[in-house]
């Protein structure tokens, strides 16, 4: 099994940053894509950022210019640095990693943390 933990959520005002951070541990031969998503109650979960074993990164519209996604591939983990917040950006952030073990390729979720930017 792999668990991925996050951290960093909170409570910020608009125009305020934030840095999410989470570490994957446990079954892992080699982390694939890791990324973020984000989920507000009675919307579909979203992605917000993603980023390759290489480094290619992919961004929401709506977070471009705004969030940085980075992972360290020996330590398993990814952060999202989120600055500029928007009263919108406010959600659920859940933490994914594409996990090889051997030759099964897995997706995992964190369990989500919650993210509040005030007007």
């Amino acid at each position: 099994q792999v668990q991925l933990v996050e951290s960093g959520g909170g409570l910020v005002q608009a125009g305020g940053s934030l840095r999410l951070s989470c570490a994957a541990s446990g079954r892992i031969s080699r982390v694939n894509a890791m990324g973020w998503y984000r989920q507000v109650p009675g919307n579909a979960r979203e992605l917000v950022a993603r980023i390759t074993s290489d480094g290619i990164r992919d961004y929401a519209d709506s977070v471009k210019d705004r969030f940085t996604i980075s992972r360290d591939n020996k330590q398993n983990t990814v952060s999202l640095q989120m600055n500029g917040l928007k009263p919108e950006d406010t959600a659920v952030y859940y933490c994914y990693s594409r996990v090889v073990f051997y030759f099964t390729e897995r997706d995992y979720w964190g369990l989500g943390t919650q993210v509040t930017v005030s007007s």
